[in-house]
């Protein structure tokens, strides 16, 4: 890093302190932890202090004119970082403040400012830094597990990085994010797939070329062949079918169908056999069969934990795999990764790491590749790190090694033949909540304006009784806490902060009281969940009751009085009624329910509180459906939502009529359902760029709030690690 002089060397400003020599930041003298990046656009600002500093200056500072990068999301986490080191708000700032569709401002008095003759701060070398369908949900009905994990935010011990080429090779907009991908055993070709068709492109060249295949055949690629010129596919013939694999030549000719109800195959590496999931299987079993699709044979009888893609270990003796647990309480699910010795069937834990993702590859020279969570403030992004495996044991050894260190999601692992090239996705991804206008009769939403503006996670949970402000929980502050915003306003109102992780705001029947969960951190070792109470209008919070594995509450409307919170252990879900004034409760029995589902574990209230809405996703023996259970006799009863691979999340509309879903087709199409209790089923809304996440209807029953997430994805390659 070029340094500015010495006689210019400290700058500043409140309580900290920047030694611009060392690359240093402090504040009242301690050592302020600060990635390069946003260091360098530090020492940029503050040699102008009350200037705009333009994001094209910043690129051409940061990101030289032959850096492939995708400029936008990565300035956006830098100035994130830096703001968290701050302890500043994009939306209240004291130090850096956003100038719409320009650039940044320092705000605050500098003492020491270097001299703009100095040199720059440049870039150091190194390499430049799992948005995933199914996240897990801090849902509108459910706080949920689901089929890839979000796994505990705190990274192994960190190693230094090693030098390493890290290069983007797709550069898809927001608008078509690339679906699938895999590299050639030889390096050679990335082939992939987008909305728009089937691609091959070759790396050294850039030349791309779409693949022949036949019309409508819109198929994604996931595994090569060792030959180089097949490939195992992953085709949904029809909105109502499941995923099935397909053999597919990028020369030409008609695919080949090797199986039915597959997903995540992976190819071995002597080319005989697939390994691969069952996809409508919610036990989660692993499968093999034959490279034309004969002797099928289930080698993992599932017992409903998520599992990740399975890979081989380079001799073709062991599958390995990431598998989580779901914790009730928790908001997320803790994996480690398992392996299969295919001659004797027996499994054995091959590395447990906190925050581990559910993607992973085994090199040729026995090292295990695999991705880790970041910790906050950098808990929407995670990075590469490496283990050695013993080939005999099939166990890590030695100490992880991170690898990459930048913004973005990482998942989808494919590796070439020799193991020396990587390719990746990287997603970036934010949830933000907006606000429509709906015609309640109709169920027709009116335009969508995005309420929260800042860059982080925004989930709403609840709006005021006058139907003018969202309640919503968002990590701006670094962890979760509860917020308020009128839908007229560009920012919220902080009703609950502090240090603590709290989701889920929601009102008492009477509306007056929001009641909300202390959940542990990523890094807590316990499940002990806190329901807590506070005014509305403003006030301290208190304690209403704790216990174990709670995932959910939620209260009817009065003159109903009823408020119920549910604990989930041991793939069964138990409801409690319980009392907000002074926390007393008691179990319903009748409600208990067992399934190795999570999504079943998806629960509403109707605002009358005589009914509890559940969902029932499709299985091989059952079909998507709302399940509707009486709280007067416990009668259940089944509301069929045909056409859909997976119902997200539910929650009651205001006058207790219908029910909004969530849904999406296997084809990653978003959508939200209106379903009427007579069984009616109105697609509102349908998305095939962003996620929709669960839509809560306002009281007067005007207007609906929704988490949708915008994000990109692309595909990355690191060589030479």
């Amino acid at each position: 890093m070029a340094v500015a002089s010495k006689t210019s060397r400290l700058v500043r400003f409140g309580v900290f302190e920047v030694d611009l020599k060392d690359g240093e930041l402090r504040k009242n003298g301690s050592k302020v932890r600060l990635q390069d990046q946003p260091f360098q656009i530090l020492a940029l600002l503050l040699g102008r202090p009350g200037e705009v500093v333009t994001r094209e200056e910043l690129r051409n500072r940061l990101w030289p004119a032959d850096t492939f990068v995708d400029f936008d999301h990565s300035l956006n986490a830098a100035i994130r970082r830096l703001r968290d080191a701050l302890g500043d708000a994009a939306e209240n700032p004291r130090f850096v403040e956003t100038v719409a569709r320009r650039g940044y401002r320092f705000l605050a008095p500098v003492d020491g400012i270097p001299s703009r003759t100095q040199p720059e701060v440049a870039e150091a070398a190194g390499p430049k830094n799992w948005l995933t369908i199914g996240i897990v949900a801090v849902a509108a009905a459910s706080v949920i597990a689901a089929i890839a994990f979000l796994a505990v935010r705190r990274t192994p011990t960190a190693i230094a990085l090693r030098e390493s080429s890290l290069r983007r090779i797709t550069a898809n907009p927001a608008e078509a994010p690339i679906l699938n991908g895999a590299i050639s055993p030889d390096g050679k070709y990335l082939t992939y797939a987008d909305k728009t068709g089937f691609y091959l492109r070759q790396i050294a060249t850039g030349e791309v070329h779409p693949v022949p295949l036949p019309a409508g055949f819109n198929a994604r690629p996931a595994s090569w062949f060792p030959d180089g010129t097949h490939l195992v596919a992953i085709w949904v013939a029809a909105p109502n079918d499941p995923p099935g694999l397909w053999n597919v030549s990028i020369i030409g000719g008609a695919p080949r169908k090797l199986t039915e109800d597959a997903t995540s195959p992976a190819v071995s590496p002597d080319g005989s056999q697939i390994a691969f999931l069952k996809a409508r299987s919610a036990s989660q079993e692993i499968w093999m069969m034959q490279s034309d699709g004969g002797n099928p044979r289930r080698i993992r009888a599932g017992d409903g934990d998520p599992v990740g893609p399975p890979a081989w270990s380079p001799d073709g003796k062991r599958i390995i795999y990431a598998i989580g647990k779901y914790h009730g309480g928790k908001q997320a699910v803790e994996a480690v990764v398992e392996s299969i010795d295919l001659a004797t069937g027996q499994t054995q834990t091959v590395l447990s790491v906190p925050g581990l993702g559910s993607s992973i590859a085994w090199t040729a020279d026995n090292k295990l590749l695999f991705t880790v969570a970041e910790r906050p403030p950098s808990q929407d992004d995670s990075n590469l790190w490496k283990v050695d495996v013993d080939p005999k044991t099939g166990k890590a050894t030695g100490s992880p090694v991170r690898l990459t260190s930048d913004p973005g999601f990482v998942s989808g692992l494919t590796l070439t033949a020799d193991g020396k090239c990587l390719a990746f996705f990287k997603h970036a991804f934010q949830p933000d909540v907006y606000v429509a206008a709906l015609d309640s009769g109709s169920a027709h939403i009116g335009t969508r304006t995005r309420l929260t503006l800042d860059e982080r996670q925004d989930f709403p949970f609840s709006w005021t009784p006058d139907s003018k402000e969202v309640l919503f929980s968002s990590d701006r502050d670094g962890t979760f806490h509860i917020f308020r915003q009128a839908i007229d306003r560009a920012t919220p109102e902080l009703l609950a902060g502090g240090n603590e992780q709290l989701v889920t705001p929601r009102l008492t029947p009477d509306r007056s009281t929001i009641l909300y969960m202390i959940t542990p951190k990523f890094d807590q070792s316990t499940n002990e969940v806190r329901i807590m109470r506070m005014p509305l209008a403003g006030g301290p919070p208190q304690l209403v009751l704790k216990d174990t594995a709670i995932n959910n509450h939620q209260c009817a409307v009065l003159p109903a009085t009823l408020c119920l919170f549910s604990e989930i252990k041991q793939h069964a879900i138990r409801f409690f009624r319980f009392n907000p004034a002074d926390g007393t409760s008691e179990e319903m029995p009748r409600l208990r329910r067992k399934d190795e589902n999570y999504y079943s574990f998806n629960w509403s209230l109707s605002p009358d509180g005589t009914t509890i809405a559940m969902s029932n996703n499709a299985t091989d023996d059952r079909a998507p459906a709302l399940r509707l259970i009486s709280l007067t006799d416990y009668r259940e009863r089944l509301l069929p939502v045909p056409g859909w691979a997976l119902l997200n999340n539910i929650d009651w509309s205001s006058d207790g009529k219908s029910i909004w879903v969530s849904a999406a087709t296997a084809q990653d199409v978003s959508a939200l359902l209106n379903v009427t209790l007579t069984g009616r089923v109105r697609t509102t809304l349908k998305d095939d760029k962003m996620k929709i996440g669960w839509a809560i209807q306002s009281p007067d029953g005007k207007r609906l709030a929704l988490w949708q997430a915008s994000g990109t994805s692309n595909i990355w390659m690191l060589e030479n690690f």
